[in-house]
């Protein structure tokens, strides 16, 4: 059985083939093509969350799948915008739907909204990569998260965007071996605990992100049985130590906490 972090570096390290060979699933290909088609025709809101086929593809695309049955809550969403700092979505601390509201800005661009690049193709790649780290995750969750991190660390600013995501925290949590007896404790604890364990500024660094997924797939193997050996040198790389834990407080999810 591969190691987690041999077969998260089989995938990431030909991230581009990897990419082409899923966006060619017949799936994928079928669904990218109807989404490229259709999406244009889009003029409003109310035309966009009708099609559940198109919503349902932009949804997965921007990793909200879990997400396409809350219609009203979505509204909210579009309907606020982002340029409003008050807007519904920017007091929502999940990052995703700011990006949503970005990418199908009906209050900014009308009935243009859907003629820009990041309403196409742009969602389509993203959907693509989202179905990769999908694909990985069915037959190894670590690959999937190890992707995934790999994907996002450069757009996180503050321990904040970490707890507020629970695939990042989740990646932060195993590479330390941060327990999760403790994970209702204040967020602002929780926040400080995080930059006592990782240099956030770290995560615009490739190659120190690529050190943490190495320590982070090496405690991944050794929690869940994996049986090829894990190096001691990745784990004493770091300190680890009791701290946060999985559950998240719902806050995260909710509204902003301390202007972060």
């Amino acid at each position: 059985m591969l190691s987690t972090f041999t077969s998260y570096r089989m995938i990431s390290g030909s991230l581009t083939q990897s990419l082409e060979r899923t966006s060619q699933q017949p799936v994928v290909a079928r669904e990218s093509a109807y989404y490229l088609e259709n999406i244009v025709k889009v003029k409003s809101i109310d035309d966009f969350m009708e099609n559940d086929r198109l919503f349902s593809y932009a949804m997965k695309a921007y990793g909200l799948g879990d997400m396409t049955y809350a219609k009203a809550f979505m509204g909210k969403v579009l309907e606020g915008g982002i340029d409003d700092s008050d807007s519904f979505a920017n007091q929502l601390t999940d990052k995703r739907y700011q990006d949503f509201a970005q990418a199908f800005n009906f209050v900014r661009y009308g009935e243009t909204a859907t003629v820009f690049t990041r309403a196409q193709q742009g969602t389509v790649d993203k959907y693509v990569r989202q179905t990769l780290e999908e694909d990985a995750g069915s037959s190894n969750d670590g690959v999937r998260l190890a992707l995934y991190f790999q994907r996002k660390a450069s757009s996180v600013t503050s321990a904040y965007g970490i707890l507020a995501d629970t695939a990042l925290i989740q990646v932060v949590q195993t590479a330390f071996g941060i327990s999760s007896l403790t994970s209702m404790s204040d967020i602002d604890r929780q926040a400080d605990f995080i930059t006592s364990k990782l240099d956030i500024s770290d995560l615009q660094d490739p190659e120190k992100v690529d050190r943490l997924l190495q320590r982070f797939t090496a405690m991944w193997d050794a929690e869940n049985g994996t049986t090829q050996s894990v190096s001691p040198a990745i784990l004493i790389s770091q300190p680890v130590a009791a701290g946060i834990g999985t559950d998240l407080l719902m806050s995260l999810q909710g509204l902003k906490l301390g202007g972060n």
